[in-house]
């Protein structure tokens, strides 16, 4: 969902693009001048420059925005610049997911997908798909573990990755394929996997792009995904004023606000990405860490380049995504309230379910916009819906693993992470890993709107998912088959990492999410890991 301010801001940002250096290897330490108002101001990045150079032009942006163009702007962003030697992942890089700590995470994913074939009758024609991939790492696990059940393996018609960075799909293929060699076709470039033989493993840069097929059965895999999709965040705003004959254009229909004293008290604002000039208070954060003695040192972190304010009046944004939901209208008469939306989220769960389970028929019904109201839902007519996808007999499973609240509206949780450690999400633009809690809750509701054949179960804490999995017993075979000492620290220490229940820990911050089929008339089941037992 790609608002046409990103495509000013685009658009300003090739304009404002310096000619001289190259933003993909561009030092961290070097900061970039350009004028803005008055004076002349130092940037971290080049895309700290570019992103101040478009909003000087176009005006503040979405939070949406800006985390897109941090990440994947294909002029420094995070994931898609050039690596110069620099890993996100892993320990000598910005972040550790579940995967790098121990393989047992990646294998017991690899049988939650084989309980599901069983459990479903053991279809053919079965679809793998992850979104987000990283480097591989746990695909290859998944992989590795399915390889050892035939005829699931067997089962397997294609895999599918979708990742945006060239630079991470070499990693991926790398690691997952046992040739250099790709096909190209229209889907992407193509490899044969190395665990599944007879199987081709293709890279899309979109999810769209892999085709939907009624006989298919899609399971998908989506680790640590949505905390990195763009979020947009509003605040509930006393007194305010929304120009008037401000009709906004929705995709769902034209919004005519109220206006003068019909105004309503409380109104949604957005909180948007504006550049910190001289005249803009700053604050430098200073971190207390330990070093390897257990010695307290301190950190500064460089001046934040931009930073958060809340937009003078209503965005279209603000008009219309905090009515989609009752759980955001809940809020509405709440003071300073704040929520966090993903589009993008709600988006990709859609389509998984959609994969899943078909598609709702498209609604013939026609609502008239009213000047009346301060915002509306409309439904959209068949000849603006997406097609209906038939399947006659849902199949397949999804599996969310992130983190984020259970049931609350994820607010205030927009977050930098650069080597191992939190910091501003507004310092050295495309440097800087940003994401924000996932709200489960709302890609739940998504994903029964989108689907009449799906059915969710969770989110359940990650120590229940993995233990009801039996992270520990097979972590006990892994330490009955090792010597080394060192290595069974590790293997011990690792596993229970990922189970940990403490205040912070991954066992209770993560969270488990699963879309199965539905069929009117059969009794529910559940997923093994969400309270359910092998079957099949």
């Amino acid at each position: 969902m790609r608002a046409t301010s990103l495509n000013l801001v685009r658009s300003a940002i090739r304009c404002a693009r310096p000619k001289a250096v190259s933003c993909r290897n561009a030092p961290v330490g070097v900061r970039w001048s350009s004028t803005i108002g008055t004076g002349e101001k130092q940037w971290s990045t080049p895309l700290a420059k570019a992103l101040a150079g478009a909003i000087t032009t176009t005006g503040p942006v979405s939070v949406a925005s800006y985390m897109r163009q941090c990440l994947t702007s294909p002029d420094g962003g995070y994931y898609t610049r050039q690596s110069d030697g620099h890993d996100q992942f892993g320990a000598k890089g910005d972040f550790i997911t579940s995967p790098e700590i121990s393989q047992v995470f990646g294998e017991l994913v690899g049988i939650w997908l084989y309980t599901e074939w069983l459990a479903q009758g053991k279809k053919d024609q079965v679809q793998i798909i992850e979104v987000g991939p990283g480097r591989g790492t746990l695909m290859d696990d998944v992989l590795r573990t399915i390889s050892s059940f035939k005829p699931f393996a067997q089962s397997i018609s294609a895999i599918y990755l979708i990742e945006a960075s060239p630079h991470l799909r070499k990693q991926q293929a790398k690691l997952l394929t046992s040739t250099d060699t790709f096909s190209t076709s229209d889907l992407g470039e193509s490899a044969s996997s190395k665990h599944i033989p007879n199987c081709s493993i293709t890279w899309c840069e979109d999810i769209r792009f892999v085709p939907k097929e009624e006989t298919s059965t899609p399971f998908i895999l989506a680790h640590e995904f949505f905390d990195a999709l763009p979020i947009h965040i509003f605040q509930i705003t006393a007194s305010s004023k929304i120009p008037a004959s401000a009709t906004i254009l929705t995709p769902t229909g034209p919004i005519t606000p109220k206006t003068g004293p019909q105004v309503p008290k409380n109104q949604w604002h957005e909180l948007v990405v504006a550049p910190i000039t001289s005249s803009t208070p700053t604050t430098t954060t200073t971190t207390i860490e330990k070093d390897g003695d257990g010695a307290a040192s301190t950190s500064k972190d460089p001046p934040p380049d931009f930073h958060l304010t809340v937009s003078k009046t209503p965005t279209p944004h603000s008009l219309y995504l905090p009515q989609t939901s009752q759980r955001y209208k809940a809020l509405e008469k709440i003071p300073e309230a704040i929520i966090e939306i993903s589009p993008e989220s709600l988006s990709y769960i859609s389509d998984f379910a959609v994969r899943i389970g078909g598609s709702k028929p498209p609604s013939l019904s026609t609502s008239k916009p009213s000047a009346q109201t301060s915002s509306q839902t409309y439904t959209p007519t068949s000849s603006t819906t997406t097609p209906t996808y038939r399947k006659s007999h849902p199949s397949g499973a999804a599996l969310i693993l992130d983190y984020g609240p259970s049931s609350t509206i994820p607010a205030n949780t927009l977050r930098g992470i650069r080597s191992h450690r939190p910091c501003s999400p507004f310092i050295l633009p495309g440097h800087v890993d940003l994401s924000a809690d996932v709200d489960f809750l709302g890609l739940a509701e998504s994903a029964l709107k989108a689907s009449p054949g799906v059915e969710v179960h969770g989110p359940v804490e990650q120590a229940f998912f993995l233990g009801t999995m039996g992270i520990k017993e097979r972590a006990e075979r892994l330490l009955k088959g090792t010597k080394d000492e060192e290595v069974r620290r590790r293997l011990e220490g690792a596993w229970k990492r990922l189970v940990d229940r403490g205040p912070t820990g991954m066992g209770r911050i993560y969270k488990a999410m699963a879309i199965v089929p539905f069929r009117e008339g059969e009794e529910v089941r559940r997923p093994v890991g969400f309270g359910g037992h092998v079957v099949g």
